[in-house]
């Protein structure tokens, strides 16, 4: 039971751990000696159990939990430096944008217009189903919400466009030789809002030819980025297909939001800080449609892992096969899971399936 409790304790509370059957051979390969051997089978859970490493919290807290950890490392990084990021990109601007999907109908929320009624004349409680549906289905356009989210990334890349384009005009430089004097670099996530839209947070910034590790011109100010992305939201628009006749375009909504990133890291106050910036673009990469990529960190934690376990001999030989079995644990497995982590870990839906 020891071992067996060891097994799934490795698994840090994954919800939705991979089953692997296979084995792994350690071999001398001078004396043909068998030096160790790893059999999945002989394993008390019966097989290799790893981490599923879902990034949504839905469907494995623990995994999402770690995804959100580096999530916000990575971004507390571009903010205020460190992991090869210099001291000084704090001073560098930087700013955090909101941009939403336009109106394709009214629906029912919590707050509208400042007050806590809703247009149906109701006040709805967190977890209404009602809430985000339409007032109105017969009126509300499904067709155009459907097609914007479906254009949404390629109207981010044209938002990005249009913000080299104003930041170049207001530098009196041609858009094609920006970089030579200033670099725009960002991180975004995309969330779907509670009527089904995605919007997007993003953090941007403004470096030197260089990246990071050079400052931005003078004229390249927190005011003039916070300028240049509200007009670069309003000039972005995508064409889309036509329907009945009638061409169609995708735009942003007119709530574009952006707050300019003060250097007061996790200090109190409605100041919007880089400790605030980082902890919320964390918290939506895990429920989002797309994230920053995180394979610095995790060839990072690789090679930390590398160095504290003992290489095999230069004359050792490795043969290792693995196949998958299925994900998620037996209900006894999980019960157990449940009470080593205190039920940390979804009994529902982490029984084993092919």
């Amino acid at each position: 039971m020891l071992g067996l409790v060891r097994q799934l304790s490795s698994l840090g509370g994954c919800a939705q751990p991979i089953r692997l059957d296979g084995q792994r051979t350690e071999i001398d390969t001078f004396t043909g000696e068998i030096l160790r051997e790893l059999k999945s089978k002989e394993l008390p859970a019966g097989h290799l159990l790893v981490r599923c490493g879902n990034r949504r919290t839905t469907r494995c807290p623990s995994c999402a939990e770690l995804y959100r950890q580096d999530t916000y490392h990575l971004i507390a990084a571009g903010l205020r430096g460190g992991k090869t990021i210099p001291d000084q990109v704090t001073t560098h601007p930087r700013a955090f944008a909101t941009l939403t999907a336009p109106s394709y109908g009214s629906v029912h929320g919590r707050r509208v217009n400042g007050s806590a009624r809703c247009h149906c004349g109701r006040t709805h409680t967190k977890g209404d189903p009602r809430l985000g549906t339409p007032l109105d289905p017969e009126r509300y356009d499904y067709t155009g919400a459907v097609l914007w989210n479906a254009h949404a990334p390629a109207l981010w890349a044209r938002f990005m466009l249009h913000l080299r384009r104003t930041i170049a005009a207001a530098a009196g430089v041609p858009q094609r030789l920006l970089s030579r004097v200033v670099r725009v670099s960002y991180a975004k996530v995309a969330e779907y809002q509670q009527r089904g839209l995605i919007h997007f947070h993003a953090v941007i910034r403004l470096d030197g030819p260089a990246g990071p590790y050079t400052p931005p011109p003078v004229w390249a100010t927190p005011g003039l980025l916070a300028d240049a992305i509200r007009i670069a939201a309003t000039r972005a628009h995508v064409d889309g297909p036509e329907i009945n006749g009638r061409a169609s375009s995708f735009v942003f909504g007119k709530q574009i939001d952006t707050r300019i990133i003060r250097s007061s890291a996790f200090q109190a106050g409605t100041t919007i800080t880089e400790g605030k910036v980082a902890g919320y673009v964390a918290k939506y990469a895990t429920k989002g449609t797309e994230a920053a990529t995180l394979g610095v960190l995790r060839a990072a934690r690789a090679a930390w892992h590398r160095r504290h376990t003992p290489p095999p001999s230069p004359t050792t030989l490795v043969l290792a096969h693995w196949a998958y079995d299925g994900t998620g644990l037996t209900p006894d497995l999980a019960r157990l899971a449940a009470l080593i982590y205190g039920g940390s870990t979804r009994e529902q839906g982490v029984t084993a399936g092919a």
